[in-house]
């Protein structure tokens, strides 16, 4: 069995970012748009008319609630949205790294973020964009727990929809006993993911949409962390599935880049979010 390490080093941006993300001091993160009043995540912030919806961002696993998001957020609240990130997932006495929890869990978590969300916009809805375990976890939401009737869209950034491989390192873990076991107990975020969880069972056991949702999946073919790449589609109504070098043939953002740094992507996900004044997404978008 062959196997690549390569998923390994697709981490080390991930942590590279949430380490900055942490030595942030307070200021700093004011300025680079984290704080009430100062970018997104401000509760004083009122939907407008050409954006009636706020969106809410959900983090991928071992991201955080703005690292995720340093290009994606002041991209949308620039063009006029409301825009708010939560942390999720989180264990005990593990900080910075989120989306380690049970993805049902978290998916709770979730559930009550959207609500506060709610409240404090007077929107009926949101859309809501996530990356990797944050744009699939959302579906738990929206078919197990009453999520459906508060979203208007869900548009995931290589979500991991339908379980991964990892390169192999899946199969890898299959042939030592107790492995899966163990390494789920310790991050179970991780664990659920993995091609074949119980979480993925139930998952996979009903529709891969609700209706009355709009869905869109970005994904890259150079994913090396939801392998396949196209296990991250939907099937189903109201369904559009992207494939990010089909808009701009010499991206070559890979599984973090595709949810963190990629302006190509964020013009897509704008399209995603107001389809009805969507323009062609190209290679140029990322000077837009």
């Amino acid at each position: 069995m062959k196997l690549s390490w390569r998923p390994l080093r697709t981490l080390l941006p991930a942590l590279a970012l949430a380490l900055s993300a942490a030595a942030l001091t307070a200021p700093e993160a004011a300025a680079a748009g984290t704080t009430a009043g100062s970018g997104w995540n401000d509760y004083s912030c009122k939907p407008s008319a050409a954006h009636p919806r706020p969106v809410v961002l959900v983090h991928g696993t071992l991201g955080n609630s703005w690292d995720n998001w340093l290009v994606l957020a002041p991209y949308l609240k620039n063009r006029g949205y409301c825009v708010f990130s939560l942390d999720y997932g989180k264990l005990p006495g593990v900080p910075v790294f989120y989306g380690l929890g049970p993805i049902a869990k978290s998916a709770e978590e979730l559930s009550a973020y959207v609500d506060k969300v709610r409240d404090a916009t007077g929107a009926d809805k949101v859309d809501i964009v996530g990356h990797s375990q944050g744009g699939a976890m959302p579906r738990y939401y929206l078919n197990f727990l009453g999520g459906k009737d508060k979203v208007n869209s869900l548009t995931g950034i290589a979500p991991n929809n339908h379980g991964t491989t990892l390169s192999g390192l899946v199969t890898l873990m299959d042939k030592i006993p107790g492995a899966r076991k163990a390494l789920g107990g310790m991050t179970p975020g991780l664990t659920d993911q993995a091609l074949g969880s119980d979480y993925l069972k139930k998952m996979n056991s009903v529709p891969d949409t609700v209706p009355g949702v709009r869905y869109t999946v970005i994904a890259t073919k150079y994913d090396e962390v939801v392998t396949p790449y196209t296990s991250g589609y939907l099937s189903g109504p109201d369904v559009r599935n992207v494939l990010l070098q089909e808009l701009c043939a010499v991206d070559l953002s890979e599984h973090i880049a595709i949810g963190t740094v990629d302006r190509v992507v964020a013009h897509e996900v704008a399209n995603a979010l107001d389809p009805e004044h969507a323009t062609p997404t190209t290679c140029a978008s990322v000077i837009g």
